[in-house]
């Protein structure tokens, strides 16, 4: 585990949590249905030139990918469709939760803190995702792709989601996996902790102000990331 520059620890209210790759180990899964798709399409597109841009939403991938292609347009749209089916049908049955997932989720909350999922997922996908990890029941609150005109890094998301919790930027961090979470974060001026099991290295994710290896490290080193008066009542937050 690192902390980044010795930083003091943080006292924050709210929490916008990201979802693939952070909570659950879906990241290569999405990596091999976009490469799936996009050959099915034509465009043999390596997966290694995929990967590293999983944490983007579709409108920000395929442009890279395959330039000149906007995920707004006939085709984009298609292999965008046939991504999402082939993974639920090949890929979503293996995926599976990050190590920690669920009690992370249940010690944030009983911390009092104010919890919102922030991610470039549709709401169905995300939905599915959720339950593998257990913590559906756990996270009602939600901001996903529709939600937003433009996915990550873009700062939409994170925006919205920030605007939901009510709070100003000062009393809000992120949980993320990916250089894009903490390119969105850093746009509306709230702290990113980044985990390494999404699949990126610690170079990747500098500018994160805190780095674990997942859910379950940074559960056990919550009391030294949180400043005791971070979060509100238990009883406070149980009723959000």
């Amino acid at each position: 585990m690192t902390i980044p520059g010795a930083r003091p620890s943080l006292t924050v209210r709210g929490l916008i949590l990201d979802v693939d790759g952070t909570l659950v180990l879906s990241n290569d899964a999405h990596a091999h249905a976009w490469y799936d798709a996009l050959q099915e399409s034509g465009h043999g597109v390596p997966y290694d030139a995929i990967r590293p841009l999983i944490g983007m939403g579709g409108d920000q991938l395929l442009p890279r990918v395959v330039p000149g292609l906007e995920s707004t347009s006939a085709e984009g749209k298609q292999i965008a469709q046939r991504r999402k089916a082939i993974f639920r049908e090949k890929y979503l049955p293996h995926v599976s939760a990050a190590p920690g997932s669920q009690a992370l989720v249940q010690a944030l909350r009983a911390r009092g803190l104010h919890l919102i999922v922030g991610s470039s997922a549709d709401s169905d996908e995300l939905e599915s995702l959720l339950h593998i990890a257990g913590i559906a029941d756990l996270l009602p609150e939600r901001t996903t792709a529709q939600d937003a005109q433009h996915t990550k890094p873009a700062p939409d998301i994170t925006q919205v989601a920030l605007e939901r919790l009510g709070l100003p930027p000062m009393q809000v961090a992120m949980l993320g996996d990916s250089p894009y979470d903490i390119q969105s974060s850093q746009q509306v001026g709230v702290p990113l902790i980044a985990l390494r099991c999404g699949g990126f290295s610690a170079s990747e994710l500098q500018g994160a102000y805190a780095l674990y290896q997942d859910p379950q490290d940074l559960l056990t080193h919550l009391d030294t990331l949180f400043d005791p008066m971070t979060g509100d009542t238990p009883t406070t937050n149980a009723a959000r």
